[in-house]
Formats: C-alpha cells, sequence, structure tokens
C-alpha cells in the first residue's frame, strides 16, 4: 500500500508541474501579447464603433513585466538541465538560484 501512495505522491507533482510549465507559461505569454495589444491601442487592440482606441502606457508596463517573468522561467529551464549535465545542483537560498556541485 505504501507504494501506490508513493506512486500517486510522484504523479500529482509531475501533474502540477506539467500544469505551470506546459500550460501556465504559454497562457502567461498570451496575456502578455495581450496587455501589449491594449498598450499599443489603435488597430491592435479591438475596435469598437469603429473607433480606434488610445493606447495605455500600463498595458505595456504590464506586458514587458510578464514576458520578463517568461523568459526567467525558460532561462531557469535550461540553467537547470545544464548544470544537472555538468554535474552541479541547483538550490533556491532564498530568490535567486545558487548553482552548487553535487
Amino acid at each position: 500500500m505504501g507504494q501506490l501512495w508513493a506512486a500517486l505522491d510522484g504523479a500529482w507533482r509531475v501533474l502540477l508541474v506539467g500544469l505551470i510549465l506546459g500550460a501556465g507559461l504559454p497562457a502567461l505569454f498570451a496575456f502578455g501579447v495581450r496587455a501589449l495589444a491594449w498598450g499599443t491601442g489603435g488597430e491592435a487592440e479591438v475596435m469598437t464603433d469603429g473607433v480606434a482606441l488610445k493606447p495605455h502606457p500600463v498595458g505595456r508596463v504590464i506586458a514587458y513585466t510578464i514576458f520578463g517573468v517568461v523568459v526567467l522561467a525558460v532561462l531557469a529551464g535550461i540553467g537547470y538541465i545544464v548544470a544537472h549535465g555538468l554535474g552541479w545542483t541547483i538550490t533556491f537560498n532564498g530568490v535567486l538560484p545558487v548553482f552548487t556541485k553535487k
């Protein structure tokens, strides 16, 4: 019975990471594109009654922040893969990742 619980414990962790990285990052990127369209205004934004909407600087700030988060997540994933290939491990002591020898 203990092996079943161990398998289920591993399965929900894989499912959670798959949802976050497999669907979460692309959804976050799509939200960033939408925020960029809102920040650009004009024909990039959905027009109501044929009137072009004005640009919103806040939309650009939100978009670039989201794009930064997505890029950092991708770089962290690449760093994780490369570090383990070279015999290092990554620990998160605080906010920033730290590379240490195994």
